[in-house]
């Protein structure tokens, strides 16, 4: 029998049901925009069905399960870091420092601290709980698929909203990433405020003209 691996942490007899803070990111590979990371704490008693990797979800799937993964979880926060901090840091610190906001960021009021907070990858940031880094942690942990769908949904709505004021780019069809469509404008309408300077792709446009 194939074991459940979203099933719920057991505590041991007579001990409370442990808590567990999922983390994940979005954004680390698109040319502009912040990186986004969700935090998520589950409710036990409230299990969401259809919790997967959201990069294995349809759009439409996502948009349904977010608002229930805010309704439904025990604390929730989205936090970012900017263009800047990403050319400042590099990707990989300035998506650790994301996730660090974003734990800090939960209001634990209802269920009180994490006992142990679960990360998508190999890198832990710096937290004041336990913590335990899961490479592909977003396929198998509950907690971090969640935030894994409330880190996408909340990206891919910024870059609808830059797309609304700079439609140029096609942003909401790609959300950044360096497709090659994506480059084409940028090499044609030139380098806006919004994207990473330290992204090869983008670095290699600084300077130049416009396309005539």
């Amino acid at each position: 029998m194939t074991p459940d691996l979203f099933a719920p942490d057991l505590p041991a007899a007579g001990q409370a049901p442990v808590l567990v803070c999922g983390v994940d990111e979005a954004g680390r590979g698109p040319l502009c925009g912040p990186v986004v990371a969700a935090a998520v704490i589950l409710d036990p008693a409230r299990p969401i069905a259809g919790l997967a990797d959201s990069k294995k979800l349809s759009e439409a799937a996502r948009d349904r399960l977010a608002p229930l993964i805010r309704t439904h979880a025990l604390a929730w926060a989205v936090a970012e870091a900017s263009v800047e901090e990403i050319d400042r840091l590099n990707i990989l610190h300035a998506t650790l420092l994301a996730m660090q906001r974003a734990v800090m960021a939960l209001d634990l009021g209802r269920c009180g601290a994490p006992g142990e907070v679960r990360i998508d990858g190999n890198r832990c940031p710096a937290l004041p709980y336990p913590a335990r880094a899961i490479v592909k942690g977003d396929a198998t942990e509950a907690a971090i698929s969640a935030a894994s769908i409330l880190a996408k949904t909340a990206r891919d709505a910024a870059m609808r909203t830059l797309d609304a004021q700079w439609p140029q780019y096609g942003l909401a069809a790609h959300k950044g990433y360096p497709t090659a469509a994506h480059l084409a404008a940028l090499q044609a309408h030139g380098v806006a405020d919004f994207y990473r300077r330290s992204f090869a792709p983008v670095r290699k446009l600084l300077g130049r003209p416009p396309a005539p």
